[in-house]
């Protein structure tokens, strides 16, 4: 935004200017009241001498009455080309600072698409809803907000204090003086409010969290009649957030009168100071002194602005921290913008040599597997044994910590990611609808596909007749998370989407096990459909659904321990058999 910012320079530098002018012409007109005639130079001050030579020509050609009249129009004109590049100048900012913060949020939203899913199982929903809310609010109100004052505010001043320089510099040195301790009193009571607006984001992100929590879980709380104490939580994080902020509105809105206080005392002890130099005649005279003041009081709004300006400024900078903590986390699973395009599916997917751990927790050990093109591979295991790590790393949402996974004999971060994760489809345990209609949640992975398309795919899922029963048919809402449909209802519609993305790599994670038993009959048998000629990693929570695979690989504390077809594993005698017998497999 270099010449957006060279432009509001410039215009706030000409309105400073016109404003600084048409008060300097106060000298002029008092000293043509109280004499009648031009001003004395005796220190030879360049401002003074362009002031008389001024008032001596006008003198000269238009007489007392009509120079008056003369400067009273020119003070009036300059006022209004003050007023004239002022609103220049937020014609120029206003847009500016509104880009700066939709860039902001922007920026945070995109980055939180781009970090890997790891990064969301440590952090807390709702302490990340705050912070691209209450924090990017608070950068736009606190810091952003008061970037004219921060730009303009100290440009009035400098400008100003120079023009007064120019008229007595003994008296502007004398100012110079006053007004480090002005700023030193000021600073020490804004001091704390970085301190407090920290806690004011970290209460926002804990009710934000407990709002979340109740919203998702309300069939809990009733259930188990926890909702006093879901009222107390949240209450107390309540106080402790309205206690924040009103220890940071005590600091903050003192500052702005404690400023006003302060600029009124300098004033005053300058106007006591240089009115004895006056009557003693050992400054300029009483028109010229009058001058400087008018021009000085120039100085304390914008002195008065500035400091309310730095306390927001204090303020909003617990904000920007908060925000720079998502921004600066560094990208583990990133794209690769050169990398080769995946563009098909052609031979296998192999797991060489692969280790993972989190926070020094290893979760897989020495994994090497091979999954052959159109085969059908089983991960079964207890809890916590690594089984959707294992899956996980094939569509890159972790890579791995050492060792390769390779596809078609390539390292899988050599691919660029949008494209081999083109090349699969995800069914979860939990099934993932968005706020839309039906027809556009199984369009999810092909934004183009017709009608004739949706519905065959959702044929293909057991899923059309129960669409056709809907009274919007396709066209139905399926609620906040799905929530207007029944389990099987939603599981059913995300494999239609993954049929319709028609990808070679299916990744099923327990796609049944939430299910009651006719809706787990009608969703398995929907992906017994979908996993027809495709190549197929199943992440098993009953056995019974994954007798007919290819290959069954047992994880027990991120390593492999025993592998081989049903048969072939029970046969064994081993952990798998176990698993059987505990279901009741026969």
């Amino acid at each position: 935004y270099k010449g957006q910012i060279f432009l509001y320079f410039l215009f706030i530098i000409l309105s400073i200017l016109f404003s600084i002018v048409s008060m300097g012409m106060l000298m002029p007109f008092l000293q043509l009241i109280f004499t009648g005639k031009g001003m004395t130079n005796d220190t030879n001050n360049v401002v003074i001498q362009g002031i008389n030579d001024l008032l001596a020509n006008s003198l000269s050609k238009r007489g007392p009455v009509n120079t008056l009249a003369f400067i009273c129009v020119l003070m009036i004109w300059f006022i209004l080309l003050k007023n004239f590049f002022l609103y220049l100048s937020f014609v120029v900012l206003n847009p500016l600072k509104n880009r700066i913060v939709n860039h902001l949020r922007e920026d945070l939203y995109d980055k939180m698409l781009r970090l890997p899913i790891g990064y969301f199982n440590e952090k807390r929903k709702g302490d990340l809803m705050s912070r691209i809310a209450n924090d990017v609010g608070e950068v736009e109100g606190s810091v952003v907000g008061t970037l004219e004052g921060w730009i303009r505010d100290p440009l009035t001043i400098i400008v100003t204090l120079t023009v007064l320089f120019l008229i007595s510099y003994q008296l502007t040195s004398f100012i110079l003086i006053l007004i480090p301790v002005l700023g030193l009193v000021i600073g020490r009571i804004t001091k704390s409010l970085k301190r407090h607006s920290e806690e004011v984001s970290r209460k926002n992100g804990e009710s934000f969290s407990i709002i979340d929590e109740t919203l998702g879980g309300l069939r809990v709380i009733k259930a188990f009649n926890i909702e006093k104490l879901l009222r107390n939580k949240y209450f107390t994080t309540s106080r402790e957030l309205l206690e924040a902020k009103n220890k940071i509105s005590y600091r903050r809105d003192m500052a702005s009168p404690l400023s006003e206080v302060l600029g009124v005392l300098l004033f005053t002890v300058v106007l006591y100071y240089g009115g004895r130099l006056v009557l003693r005649g050992q400054l300029i005279e009483a028109s010229a002194f009058l001058g400087f003041l008018g021009i000085f009081f120039n100085i304390i709004n914008p002195a008065k602005a500035l400091s309310t300006s730095f306390s927001n400024m204090r303020k909003g900078a617990a904000a920007i921290q908060r925000i720079e903590e998502v921004l600066n986390t560094p990208v583990t699973v990133d794209d690769n913008p050169n990398g080769k395009q995946l563009t098909s599916f052609s031979d296998r997917i192999e797991f060489r040599n692969v280790c993972f751990a989190y926070d020094d927790a290893v979760i897989l050990d020495n994994i090497n597997l091979v999954i052959e093109k159109g085969k059908t591979v089983a991960l079964v295991g207890s809890s916590g044994a690594g089984k959707s790590t294992l899956a996980d790393l094939v569509p890159r949402f972790h890579d791995v910590t050492s060792g390769e996974v390779l596809i078609d004999g390539v390292n899988i971060k050599d691919y660029s990611l949008e494209s081999v994760r083109s090349q699969m489809s995800i069914v979860t345990q939990e099934p993932i609808l968005f706020n839309d209609t039906i027809a556009n949640n199984i369009a999810l992975g092909k934004s183009n596909a017709s009608q004739e398309e949706i519905e065959a795919a959702a044929i293909i899922a057991n899923a059309h007749p129960f669409i056709l029963k809907k009274e919007g048919g396709y066209q139905s809402n399926t609620g906040d998370r799905g929530t207007r449909l029944s389990g099987g209802e939603r599981q059913r519609l995300t494999i239609a989407r993954a049929v319709l993305k028609n990808p070679p790599i299916l990744i099923l994670d327990e796609a049944t096990s939430s299910l009651d038993t006719e809706s787990e009959r009608l969703v398995q048998d929907a992906i017994n459909n979908m996993m027809q000629n495709r190549t197929s990693i199943v992440i098993a929570h009953r056995l019974s659904t994954i007798r007919h695979a290819d290959e069954i690989i047992v994880l027990q504390k991120g390593k492999i321990v025993e592998r081989g077809n049903h048969e072939q594993l029970l046969a064994l005698g081993g952990f798998y058999k176990k698993l059987v017998e505990m279901q009741e497999v026969k």
